[in-house]
C-alpha cells in the first residue's frame, strides 16, 4: 500500500499541482460553499507567473465553476469591488507587493487572501503588515500564504520552470564567457528555488545524482542544503504531515538525476519526426496552447478582391484530448492516417443519423412501416443521446486536422523527412547516401536555419573534426546558403572545450528506417496527400539523457555515470560521496535538465520507461526550447 501511495506521488505532479491551486483558489480550505451549496463567488487577482502556472491546469470553465467570476491581471488597471473577497497568487516580488499594498489602501476588496508562488521574505510581510496598518485593513486581510508552486505542470510527468523570464535561467544565461559570480549564483538559486517547490509539491525528499563540474552540480548543492536546511527545522519542516509518514521514505523515494544540457547539444537541434515534437518546431506552441495563422477570404474571388486575410486561432492541447494523449508520440505519417480514419468513423456516425431522419419522415399507413419506425425511433433516441459526444468528436478532428495540416505544409516546402532521416543517419554513425554539401547547397532543401541544424549535428557527432580546408568549404556553402555563422563560432569553442572535459555523447547506433510511401493515407479521399514524403518508421534508441537514467536508475555500472556525485539530504552528516548507500533499483526518477530541455527529450523517456513494470518517470527542465530558440541562443553566445 505504501509502495502504490509512492508511486502515485510521482506519476502526478499534475494532479498534485491542480489540487494544491483547487484548494488556494477555495481560501486554503478544502471545500467552501454558501447556505445555498454554490460555491462562494471571488475574484482571482494573478502576475503573469501566476496566469503561466494556473493557464495549463485549469480552464475557464473550471475556474467558473470554482467561484471566479474574474480574473485579472495585477498590474492592468482593476476597478473596486467592495463586497466580493479577493484571491492573489502572485511572486512575491518587490513591485507586485507595492501593488497589493495600493489595492489595500484603495480598499478594492471585501477581503484578501494574499498567495505567493513562492516563499516571501520576513521583511517584504512587514511591508504588507505596515501597508495594512497604514489603510486600516488589518482585518480584511484574511489569510497570508506561501504556496510553493513556483513551477509549471505540463503533462502528468513534465514540468518547466518557468515562462516569463526565462533567459534569466537559460542556456546562454548559464553559459556565457562574461557571466559574473554574482550574477551566476541568481540562476541557479532561481532554478533551485522551483525545484524546491518542485518537490514541496510532490511531497517527497529526492536522493541526488549530478555530473560533475557543470551547472547540474552547482545546483545539485545548493538544492541538498536547502532541503537539509529545512528537514532540520522540524518545527517549519515541510516534509511532514499526513502525506508523508517516516515510514513511508524507508520503503522508497524518488531519484532526481541533474543532468546539465552541455552533455547533448544534439539533440535540441534535431529535426523530428514525432507529433508533439514536430508541433513544437515548426508551429507557435508553447504551455500547451497552439497558435496557427489560416487565410481566409480571397481564395476564389476575382481579380482585383481584397487580399487574403490571416486568421489567428488557438487550440488548447490538453491531456483532455483523447486524440492528442494517444497520439503525441507517434510518427507523424502514423497520426495523418489516425485522423483521417477518425474523420470516416465520425462521417459514418453522421450519414447514420441523417439517415434515421429521413427514415422517421417516412411515416407510413402498413404495420411493416410502423415496426420499422419504433425500432428506428430507438436508434434515433440513442443517436439524439450521442449528440453532444458527436460534436466534441467533431470539435477535435478539425482540430487536429488544421494542426496536422499545418504540420505537414512545413514537412513538405522544407523537405523536414529527409533532414530528419539524414541526421539520424549522422547521429548514429552510419553510412550516408548523399553528401552534406548536396542538402546544404540544395536550394530545395529546407530553410538556411534547417541547414545550419544539420551541419551543427554533422559537426557534434563526427570523432574528427573536419579538417580546416573542409570546414572553409562547409562555411563557404552555408553563407551562400544565407546562414549566419555566430552559432557554428559558439559550438567550436564548446567543442573544444567539451574534448578536454571528456568524449561526445554518443547516440546508439540503429536508424529510422523508411518504409517507402505511405499506401492508405495516399489514397485520393484523404485529406493528407503526403505524396513525397517518407513514411520513417522509429527505431527506439536511447539518447544521452535517457541512458544516464537508466545507469543510476538501475544502478548500473558505466564509465559515463560512476563518478556521478549523491547527495542524500536526509542523512544528518551531509558527507558527499560518489558511493550510493542504495543498492535497490528505483522505482520513481526525476530527470531535470539544467540550461533547457526539449519535447524529443521527453518522448524518449516516455518510451523508455514504458518497458518498464510499475516504474515512473518525471521530467524537467529549466526552459523548454525548440530549435529555432536554441540556435538564437548559441548565435548570441557565438557573437561574443
Amino acid at each position: 500500500m505504501v509502495g502504490a501511495k509512492m508511486a502515485a506521488a510521482a506519476a502526478g505532479i499534475r494532479e498534485r499541482q491542480t489540487v494544491a491551486l483547487k484548494r488556494m483558489l477555495n481560501f486554503n480550505v478544502p471545500h467552501v460553499k454558501n447556505s445555498t451549496g454554490e460555491p462562494v463567488w471571488k475574484v482571482l487577482i494573478y502576475d503573469r507567473f501566476g496566469q503561466d502556472i494556473i493557464s495549463p491546469l485549469l480552464s475557464v470553465k473550471e475556474l467558473r465553476d470554482m467561484g471566479i467570476t474574474l480574473h485579472l491581471l495585477l498590474h492592468s488597471d482593476r476597478d473596486p469591488i467592495p463586497d466580493v473577497p479577493a484571491v492573489y497568487f502572485v511572486m512575491p516580488t518587490e513591485e507586485n507587493i507595492d501593488r497589493m499594498c495600493q489595492d489595500l489602501r484603495n480598499q478594492l476588496y471585501e477581503s484578501y487572501y494574499l498567495n505567493f508562488i513562492s516563499a516571501i521574505s520576513r521583511s517584504k510581510l512587514e511591508d504588507i503588515a505596515n501597508a495594512a496598518l497604514a489603510a486600516s485593513a488589518v482585518t480584511q486581510v484574511a489569510k497570508v500564504f506561501d504556496q510553493y508552486l513556483n513551477f509549471i505542470t505540463l503533462e502528468d510527468d513534465m514540468f518547466v520552470l518557468c515562462n516569463q523570464n526565462k533567459e534569466l535561467v537559460s542556456y546562454r544565461a548559464i553559459n556565457r564567457p562574461d557571466i559574473t559570480d554574482t550574477e551566476m549564483e541568481t540562476v541557479m538559486d532561481t532554478i533551485v528555488d522551483s525545484l524546491f517547490c518542485f518537490f514541496v509539491t510532490l511531497g517527497a525528499v529526492p536522493i541526488i545524482r549530478c555530473s560533475r563540474g557543470t551547472a547540474a552540480e552547482m545546483v545539485a548543492v545548493k538544492l541538498d542544503k536547502k532541503l537539509r536546511e529545512n528537514l532540520r527545522d522540524a518545527r517549519n519542516s515541510l516534509f511532514t504531515g499526513d502525506t508523508l509518514g517516516a515510514g513511508q521514505f524507508s520503503f522508497q523515494r524518488p531519484l532526481l538525476v541533474l543532468v546539465d544540457r552541455n552533455i547533448d547539444l544534439a539533440t535540441p537541434l534535431h529535426h523530428t519526426w514525432t507529433y508533439q515534437a514536430l508541433v513544437h518546431d515548426v508551429l507557435d506552441f508553447h504551455l500547451n496552447r497552439v497558435n496557427l495563422e489560416e487565410s481566409s477570404g480571397a481564395e476564389n474571388s476575382p481579380a482585383g478582391a481584397r487580399p487574403k486575410r490571416k486568421n489567428k486561432k488557438s487550440y488548447d492541447l490538453t491531456p483532455v484530448d483523447k486524440f492528442w494523449q494517444k497520439h503525441k508520440g507517434s510518427p507523424f505519417p502514423e497520426v495523418a492516417e489516425s485522423v483521417q480514419q477518425e474523420l470516416e468513423s465520425y462521417r459514418a456516425q453522421e450519414d447514420e443519423v441523417k439517415r434515421l431522419k429521413s427514415i422517421m419522415g417516412l411515416e407510413g399507413e402498413d404495420e411493416g412501416a410502423i415496426s420499422m419506425l419504433s425500432d428506428n425511433t430507438a436508434k434515433l433516441t440513442s443517436a439524439v443521446s450521442s449528440l453532444p459526444e458527436l460534436l466534441e468528436k467533431k470539435r477535435l478532428i478539425d482540430l487536429h486536422t488544421n494542426v496536422a495540416t499545418a504540420v505537414l505544409e512545413h514537412i513538405k516546402t522544407r523537405k523536414l523527412d529527409v533532414y530528419f532521416e539524414y541526421e539520424e543517419k549522422i547521429m548514429s554513425k552510419t553510412t550516408l547516401d548523399k553528401s552534406l554539401l548536396d542538402i546544404i547547397s540544395d536550394p530545395d532543401a529546407g530553410t538556411p536555419e534547417d541547414k545550419m541544424r544539420l551541419f551543427l549535428i554533422y559537426y557534434i557527432s563526427t570523432q574528427q573534426a573536419p579538417s580546416e580546408a573542409d570546414l572553409e568549404q562547409y562555411k563557404k556553402a552555408l553563407t551562400d546558403a544565407g546562414c549566419n555563422l555566430n552559432p557554428l563560432q559558439y559550438i567550436k569553442q564548446w567543442k573544444a572545450f567539451a574534448k578536454m572535459a571528456s568524449t561526445p555523447a554518443s547516440y546508439g547506433n540503429t536508424t529510422a528506417k523508411s518504409m517507402g510511401l505511405l499506401s492508405r493515407v495516399m489514397n485520393t479521399g484523404s485529406q493528407f496527400v503526403m505524396e513525397g514524403v517518407k513514411n520513417l518508421v522509429l527505431k527506439q534508441q536511447n539518447l544521452p539523457v535517457t541512458r544516464i537514467l537508466d545507469n543510476l536508475m538501475e544502478m548500473k555500472s558505466n564509465p559515463e555515470t560512476d563518478d556521478y556525485r549523491y547527495f542524500d539530504p536526509k542523512m544528518l552528516r551531509g558527507n558527499d560521496s560518489s558511493v550510493p548507500r542504495n543498492k535497490n533499483p528505483f522505482q520513481e526518477a526525476i530527470v531535470f535538465v539544467v540550461g533547457g530541455g526539449n519535447y524529443i527529450e521527453y518522448q524518449n523517456l516516455v518510451d523508455y520507461i514504458k518497458g518498464k513494470q510499475g516504474k515512473h518517470v518525471l521530467y524537467g527542465c529549466s526552459e523548454l526550447f525548440n530549435a529555432t530558440q536554441f540556435i538564437k541562443q548559441l548565435s548570441q553566445l557565438g557573437q561574443k
